[in-house]
């Protein structure tokens, strides 16, 4: 078969043997900074004087920062293969997504058995890699929640955890020659990996025939298949590109144990790509990632998969991608996209943005961190943009405390680089939140109540339009936009940048109380009451659930008081620490990035749809606080919260932004497993006693939430602004305004 368009790279073939151990990792290491594009060490476990070439892997990984590591070929008959593929899967994550699976069938049988391996026959050594393949591929199908089960007769598992997935599509490659093989390769294979001095005259074109003949029988593209091949030092431009050009080979491997030998090569590369670029442009030979038949069959109907732009198309996530399940689920909804753009800079959100429109009828999320209780930042079949890539945190004026802050970083991470200042933002609860989606719904954390919200301390917003536009929102330009996107920005573009002025934050009061709050509503009120009548430099939240039989109803009090003065902190949580037994208490002095680094940077990985609601209030009165017992002893709610607002936030005046609900002292959430039965119970016992919404803790989908989050005349003008801005209602997918 001619030429199958494959990118052209370049790799070394290190024998790990009769050396010291740092040996071969030098070798590894002299690839990468010669320009090589692999890396691969031998594999005979079985051999006297050969170090572990798993081992050996792992270390290259550990000393190199770009260069791809693979066996060459590993020997599966010494590796299990699910235990292989935890181990594929986790040094692929700790090297950033450059690891490559060869392996082989076996072969040295003897030596095999004398290792403890099993003894096959050559048909059965094929047999039993074809298992090994799908029970590698089984382990990395992470996004299954299934275990793994397959009865195979030299591998099975029989229910296996599956997972982690691995940090790209790790390709398997197959050191193959004989007709068995090759037929694997064409079947389940991504890659076919033969010496070229074990080859006869002809056996290229037999081996790519065979191989390709395999493929289309099993409905794939031959092109899926990389043509690697282990070469012989001394050959020159013109027989490289020959072997290329005529018989698809992609990946040229030098064996070479002397840095010389590589580096003499390294001087003809750059000649080769050359040479084979000419021809393919003279030919107009199609070229680029071919996309395998697992993953074609996993693509949504109504989605344009050809016109991705080609910014976006090196980053983006399919179904059937190794990467999918880290990115088709929110921290408590499950999701099934199906396209996840990840674009890493404003041009390519500009370009993402433009690729959105033209699917008017798929849901469309935007997903900053992921986190979002509402759930709306993934979907079922349609497009999502995620902007985790997006995430740099910078100071941009030290005189002014004003930092720069993209919408894929992580509160955890702001905090940490904001307290080496000795600066904070008040920045939600959760230091795994994205900033995206917090900072344009309002922002409700620990130093709320002295600082005020998040979106209080913004500036000025770079913001993607629908059209594509990218303009920047402040109180002096686009002032309408910029008073619609402190509150309901999800309706109005895409936030690529936040420009916020932060404040001088030190050592802080970090108190974690818990209570018998059987008398629910008693303790309830007194608990408000103690936390208005507290300085603003006190911020309380509260989480209840239903109690446990024959077990008391217990209130954990997370308390934040904004001093490093001991005696001060003990004054302010006094009142707190009297309102019911105390069970437990935790009282400390830290800073305030120590208590945001409270989450893992951990994918997500929810299942389900959330089932939340949210609403404001101003204070605990009798009658609210007996309406919230019954709530969570009526087995409905499984977990409450409230959270103290008020303070700082009621400075503001409430039509200043699109958060309007500047009054109310306490934002209360609850969570439930049954829409219908928590919709109920909210909503009858609550429902006349709520004034507001607060939109990132709420999933009702009733179109008078959109009312309730939003008082007649802010709703209205966000109307009037969104007609300006979103015409043809793009942003549509999040507590739209014009429903």
């Amino acid at each position: 078969m001619p030429d199958y368009g494959h990118a052209i790279t370049f790799g070394t073939f290190i024998t790990p043997k009769n050396s010291p151990p740092h040996a071969p990792l030098e070798l590894a290491v002299a690839s990468e900074e010669l320009g090589y594009d692999l890396a691969t060490f031998q594999d005979h476990p079985y051999q006297p004087g050969f170090h572990d070439t798993w081992t050996l892997l792992t270390w290259a990984a550990a000393r190199t920062s770009r260069i791809h590591l693979s066996g060459n070929v590993l020997n599966l008959p010494l590796r299990q293969p699910a235990v292989l593929a935890r181990s594929a899967a986790s040094l692929d994550l700790l090297s950033g997504g450059r690891l490559d699976l060869g392996l082989g069938a076996g072969g040295f049988w003897d030596a095999i058995e004398a290792m403890g391996g099993r003894k096959l026959t050559p048909g059965q050594g094929v047999d039993a890699l074809s298992e090994a393949i799908d029970i590698i591929r089984g382990i990395w199908d992470a996004g299954e929640r299934a275990g793994l089960r397959i009865p195979g007769e030299y591998y099975s598992v029989n229910g296996a955890k599956r997972g982690p997935a691995p940090a790209h599509d790790i390709p398997i490659w197959l050191g193959a020659y004989k007709p068995r093989m090759l037929r694997l390769v064409g079947t389940k294979a991504d890659g076919w990996l033969p010496s070229l001095g074990y080859m006869k005259p002809g056996d290229l074109e037999a081996g790519n025939a065979a191989i390709d003949a395999a493929a289309q029988d099993a409905g794939r593209d031959p092109r899926e298949i990389r043509r690697l091949l282990n070469i012989g030092p001394g050959m020159s431009v013109a027989q490289l590109a020959d072997l290329a050009l005529e018989h698809g080979i992609g990946t040229f491997i030098l064996p070479a144990d002397d840095v010389r030998t590589m580096a003499e090569f390294a001087e003809i590369m750059p000649g080769v790509r050359d040479a084979i670029a000419a021809d393919r442009a003279t030919k107009g030979t199609e070229q680029g990632r071919v996309r395998n038949a697992i993953s074609l069959s996993k693509r949504r109907e109504g989605i344009n998969y050809d016109g991705v732009p080609e910014s976006l198309k090196t980053e983006l996530v399919e179904p059937g991608d190794a990467r999918y399940s880290r990115v088709s689920n929110n921290y408590m909804r499950g999701g099934s996209p199906g396209i996840v753009l990840r674009p890493g800079s404003v041009d390519e959100v500009v370009d993402a943005v433009a690729y959105a429109a033209q699917h008017p009828d798929v849901p469309l999320g935007v997903r900053s961190g992921g986190h979002g209780i509402s759930g709306r930042s993934t979907n079922d079949g349609g497009v999502v943009i995620d902007l985790g890539r997006l995430n740099t945190v910078e100071v941009i004026d030290e005189a002014s405390r004003r930092v720069r802050i993209g919408p894929g970083a992580r509160w955890g991470d702001v905090a940490a680089t904001l307290g080496a200042h000795g600066w904070a933002l008040s920045s939600g609860d959760y230091g795994g939140v994205g900033v995206g989606g917090l900072a344009t719904a309002g922002g409700i954390g620990w130093l709320v109540r002295e600082h005020g919200l998040t979106i209080d301390h913004l500036r000025s917003a770079e913001i993607v339009l629908a059209d594509g536009s990218v303009v920047t929102a402040s109180a002096s330009e686009n002032p309408d936009l910029f008073w619609a996107v402190r509150g309901a920005g999800a309706n109005m573009g895409i936030v690529t940048s936040f420009e916020f002025e932060v404040d001088e934050v030190g050592d802080v009061g970090w108190a974690q109380l818990a209570f018998d709050a059987s008398d629910t509503a008693g303790f309830l009120e007194r608990w408000g009451a103690a936390v208005e009548a507290s300085p603003r430099d006190v911020t309380s939240f509260l989480i209840m659930g239903r109690s446990s039989p024959g077990q008391p109803t217990v209130a954990q009090l997370m308390t934040m008081v904004d001093s490093s003065d001991e005696e001060t902190i003990i004054d302010r949580l006094q009142p707190l620490a009297e309102i019911a037994p105390l069970l437990q208490q935790s009282v400390q002095l830290v800073p305030y990035a120590a208590v945001m680094a409270n989450a893992q940077g951990t994918d997500h990985h929810g299942q389900g749809e959330p089932v939340s609601r949210s609403g404001f209030i101003e204070s605990f009165t009798p009658e609210i606080a007996r309406a919230t017992a019954r709530m969570i002893e009526s087995g409905e709610v499984f977990f409450f919260s409230v959270r103290s607002v008020g303070g700082a936030v009621s400075d503001v005046a409430a039509d200043a932004t699109a958060y309007a609900h500047r009054s109310a002292n306490f934002a209360l959430s609850a969570m439930g497993t049954n829409r219908g039965r928590l919709d109920a119970v909210w909503d009858t016992l609550l429902g006349d006693h709520i004034d507001g919404l607060y939109l990132s803790f709420e999933t009702d989908p009733r179109p008078e939430r959109i009312t309730d989050a939003f008082p007649p005349a802010t709703l209205a003008r966000l109307r009037e602004i969104k007609t300006r801005v979103d015409p043809t209602n793009l942003f549509r997918d999040n507590f739209n305004v014009v429903v």
